[in-house]
């Protein structure tokens, strides 16, 4: 057997890479997950919406339903939206129609011209039995909706429902008409999605220790995105039901349909760019030069090291693709390094090396910003950008921590913090050390 560290030479065959098998960072004196309790938050969140969907669907069995055609049809509408969903860790809003059904449901007074007499009780009750429903086939696949989600859904149906029914049943708004009262609408559904972006990005920050800042931010973007289609298509319905009866729903579904399944190939075309970005880092570990799932393991951290510090989700996506192909000028090399450990080279070879990658990652027709932060890893952390500083301070504590043994991981964040005067920022040691001791992180290792 050759000692480790041996240098493999360019003609020798790699090193069959172990299947993955996923470890939790869990440094001593972190709480364990076996012990791990719901936030208050959480518990808080979930207890009142199921309090409101208990109540309503008591009281809705009690009275029975208002206009059984109008909430059938309504509730046909939120199942679809529900069956139509797209699910992922990614997706803001993973059914853009059954929240629009919903939104638009809530805020319906008349349908072809004639009054509903629904209250806010029979929304909340019609929107859960629907979203139940329609998840049926996604819990099935094991791909149902969080708890989050129908939580959010159920308290932003309801909180719109309150705003807009006993108001509209009491004649408030009877004076209300055309641009007024179509602006009133939008304004209580725009009112609603600030709401759901706040309870969104608190329920976020409380599961995974992220700040609440950059959260909030990202969710309010995304209500500038996909939450505003969603807005306008409530809205309009409600305004068109009004007007023309049930058939409009139809009818101004499609325009919503056609604009998630546009998004859905996005997302598709992402996915096919990330995995050809994977299988392009994934070259330095079939040919021997670094360790099988070093480049996994680096981006994992490094994405969880940048949304402590704030990035925000284009930021992130560069710093992940950097991550990837941080190791990929290795491939220049005519003697690999050994161990694939760049971080105890000299500072000139760790540079010539990190500009050899960058100039790798621009003959791959890859985004210019994940080149710059590849050939700038190397730099003085205050010549570099943020996204260089965080891969070039993980991939050393995970060469340092992957050679330490079992004590390697806190070996290694000591280093890094002794070296933070000259070498590793210390804002992104300090991140990566609340990152490894919040243990919310899983990390593939090499089997």
């Amino acid at each position: 057997m050759a000692p480790r560290g041996d240098r493999r030479r360019r003609g020798d065959p790699p090193a069959p890479c172990a299947p993955a098998r996923r470890t939790p960072v869990q440094p001593p004196g972190s709480t364990p997950m076996s012990a791990y309790r719901p936030p208050p938050l959480l518990t808080l969140v979930h207890a009142c919406a199921a309090l409101l969907a208990a109540g309503s669907l008591a009281v809705t069995l009690y009275d029975g339903l208002q206009e059984r055609r109008v909430a059938l049809a309504f509730g046909v509408l939120v199942t679809v939206g529900e069956l139509t969903r797209r699910n992922g860790a990614q997706v803001r809003e993973p059914a853009p129609l059954g929240a629009a059904a919903a939104l638009s449901y809530a805020l319906l007074g008349e349908a072809g011209g004639r009054a509903t007499h629904h209250g806010p009780t029979q929304v909340v009750a019609v929107v859960l039995a629907a979203s139940l429903l329609g998840s049926v086939p996604h819990v099935a696949r094991g791909q149902g909706p969080t708890l989050d989600h129908l939580a959010r859904r159920v308290l932003t149906a309801g909180f719109v429902a309150v705003c807009f029914q006993p108001p509209y049943n009491q004649g408030m708004f009877d004076d209300w008409g055309g641009p007024a009262y179509a602006l009133l609408l939008l304004a209580l559904l725009s009112l609603t999605a600030l709401c759901d972006a706040v309870l969104a990005a608190a329920l976020a920050h409380t599961r995974t220790g992220w700040p609440f800042g950059p959260v909030l931010r990202d969710e309010l973007r995304a209500v500038c995105g996909i939450g505003s289609a969603v807005i306008a298509t409530g809205a309009v319905m409600a305004l068109a039901v009004a007007v023309v009866g049930l058939w409009a729903l139809p009818v101004f579904s499609v325009p919503l349909l056609l604009a998630q399944m546009s998004f859905r190939r996005y997302a598709a075309v992402r996915a096919t760019y990330r995995q050809t970005i994977a299988s392009l880092a994934r070259a330095t570990e079939v040919a021997g030069y670094t360790p099988c799932g070093h480049a996994r393991r680096v981006a994992a951290v490094s994405q969880a090291v940048g949304r402590d510090l704030g990035l925000t989700e284009p930021e992130l996506a560069v710093l992940e693709y950097a991550a990837l192909m941080h190791d990929i000028g290795q491939l220049s090399l005519v003697d690999p390094v050994p161990s694939g450990a760049t971080a105890a080279l000299p500072a000139a070879e760790q540079r010539r090396i990190a500009l050899l990658g960058g100039a790798v990652v621009r003959q791959t027709g890859v985004d210019e910003a994940v080149a710059v932060v590849v050939e700038r890893q190397a730099d003085p952390y205050a010549e570099q950008p943020l996204a260089a500083r965080i891969v070039r301070a993980v991939n050393a504590y995970e060469e340092k921590s992957r050679e330490g043994g079992p004590g390697g991981p806190l070996t290694a964040l000591e280093e890094l913090r002794l070296a933070t005067a000259g070498t590793y920022a210390p804002e992104v040691v300090e991140s990566l050390a609340r990152v490894l001791a919040r243990s919310s992180l899983t990390l593939p290792v090499a089997g």
